[in-house]
């Protein structure tokens, strides 16, 4: 049986509101405080409802298109929020164009936002580190949303999830399966969400009572071939942590890969855990646990806000971030309780 359509009716059943009360917040018109509008518009985002404004775009001659700025293709992080922002964008009556931007150059990004101004009604910015973009931004003459970002620096509208508790969640749930030693790869610290996850990871620690130390923690670009080299250093200490965190899904393939080639089993001699919950994860061997972020529901979300901001409404100050969730698969298992297998051999770092 196919699924039914999300409906204005179903978002004002489940807030609890008149269809409209639910129709005012979705809009922004006046009459309806924020505290409803703000839960209006996160019930809309969890199911799925996606106002259309298709009749808007007709009547205000816009384009009725949404432009997507992301430093690159090649992730699976910016390639599943861009296929969600496809999705809600054409429910909404809308078409998508995606820029990628590859440099730090002012005069680049400006070229670039004059280009995307000419056929955008409004602009999702995915764009998880500070970067010049956000600078050439802030002089758009059409509406922006931030994604992966929380806004605080920009004042533009942001959609994240919540990349400090995701780590608290990872921490957790190793500590309740007896790990103590557990290190962390922490990837690039200029990304906000990589420093809120480390933040995470370091809090909880000391919350839990577990040690802290430098030579468990780890930064890199996250990519498999990074992880891979460095989980061999970790493996290598004189006392080696018994569980691995990794910033995104992609690094947690290269340490599994490391501690297989070095004689260990997963779960078995060391768990391992990601962030992200990208398509993969669940096909790799073992299946991965892991943080898995909404995507979907970030695309929705961001879309929903870029769209509202285009109808008129101002949302400069919303700042969204969902929950993370924690998705507990075959990577990960409880401490050993007898000495674990030395590594089969050393990697010299060069």
């Amino acid at each position: 049986m196919a699924r039914q359509t999300p409906t204005l009716e179903h978002v004002a059943k489940l807030a609890g509101v008149s269809q409209m009360t639910a129709s005012r917040a979705l809009n922004g018109r006046p009459g309806v405080s924020r505290e409803t509008r703000d839960e209006v518009l996160r019930i809309a985002s969890d199911i799925g409802y996606v106002v259309n404004r298709t009749a808007q775009k007709l009547s205000g001659g816009r384009n009725g298109i949404i432009g997507i700025i992301t430093p690159t293709l090649d992730t699976q992080f910016s390639s599943e929020l861009i296929l969600g922002a496809g999705r809600a964008a054409r429910g909404a009556g809308c078409e998508m164009l995606v820029y990628t931007v590859f440099d730090e150059d002012r005069d680049t990004h400006h070229d670039l936002l004059g280009l995307i101004q000419q056929f955008s009604d409004g602009i999702l910015a995915i764009l998880p580190r500070e970067s010049l973009c956000l600078e050439a931004l802030a002089t758009a003459k059409v509406p922006v949303v931030v994604v992966d970002q929380r806004g605080t620096l920009t004042g533009f509208p942001s959609v994240s999830v919540d990349n400090y508790g995701g780590a608290c969640l990872a921490v957790e749930h190793l500590a309740e399966l007896g790990h103590k030693r557990i290190a962390f790869l922490a990837g690039d610290e200029t990304i906000e969400g990589v420093r809120d996850r480390q933040r995470g990871y370091h809090d909880t620690l000391a919350r839990l009572g577990l040690p802290r130390e430098d030579a468990l923690v780890a930064a890199g670009d996250l990519s498999q071939m990074m992880a891979f080299d460095v989980t061999f250093d970790l493996l290598n200490l004189a006392d080696p942590p018994t569980a691995i965190f990794t910033a995104n899904d992609q690094s947690a393939f290269g340490v599994i890969a490391a501690i297989r080639e070095a004689g260990l089993r997963v779960p078995d001699d060391i768990s391992v855990i990601g962030f992200d919950d990208i398509p993969m994860s669940e096909q790799f061997h073992p299946a991965l646990t892991t943080i898995r972020q909404p995507f979907q529901q970030m695309a929705r979300s961001a879309v929903n806000t870029l769209l509202a901001r285009i109808a008129g409404i101002d949302a400069a100050s919303q700042r969204i971030t969902l929950p993370a969730e924690l998705v507990v698969r075959d990577s990960t298992g409880p401490v050993r309780t007898k000495p674990r297998r030395r590594a089969r051999h050393q990697m010299v770092s060069t």
